[in-house]
């Protein structure tokens, strides 16, 4: 599935978000954010022969969160990343891929027992690799794996109390269309 410059491909599967075990510290307590699985889309456009500019976007994905093992509330947010990606030419059905770009996430909703819980947004840096497995001359299965930096300061009832650092990977399987 080799890609030219104008060439755009349109992707579809589904991801999972799983933090990093350790999510900083909030109000004097270790922070844990829970995993969570959604739909996924990506968008290309080919600016070079085997070089793309990439949109990611999901659903909205949702984490519940605990201070020091007890639940202390819940996010739902959307993390879109742009990224540079150049893909290997292999010549065969197999095609690695690796990238680098810019991720924004943004709390949609937040919600808490212990108070109004606020997030602020976050941009931070996307590190991108994966393969491609050509099923037809412009299909292929693509197998993903992300890792994003997110730091998200925290304010609880008005009063800062830390910064959740989710630094997740996101594990992603799906289908790419290039057309």
């Amino acid at each position: 599935m080799a890609q030219s410059q104008g060439d755009w491909t349109l992707g579809f599967g589904i991801g999972t978000v799983a933090p990093k075990d350790n999510n900083g510290t909030l109000a004097g307590n270790t922070l844990t954010a829970e995993e969570d699985t959604q739909l996924t889309l990506t968008a290309e456009y080919f600016i070079r022969d085997n070089l793309g500019i990439e949109l990611l976007a999901a659903t909205p994905f949702t984490h519940d969160l605990k201070l020091g093992g007890n639940v202390a509330g819940k996010v739902k947010h959307l993390p879109p990343t742009v990224s540079l990606n150049y893909h290997v030419p292999t010549g065969g059905s197999l095609s690695p891929f690796f990238g680098v770009g810019v991720n924004y996430t943004t709390a949609l909703d937040v919600s808490s027992p212990l108070g109004k819980l606020e997030l602020e947004d976050s941009w931070g840096l996307a590190l991108n690799a994966g393969l491609d497995y050509a099923v037809s001359d412009r299909g292929a299965v693509r197998l993903n794996l992300r890792w994003m930096d997110i730091d998200m300061k925290a304010k609880l009832n008005g009063a800062p109390i830390g910064t959740a650092e989710i630094d997740p990977l996101v594990y992603s399987v799906g289908y790419v269309h290039r057309f």
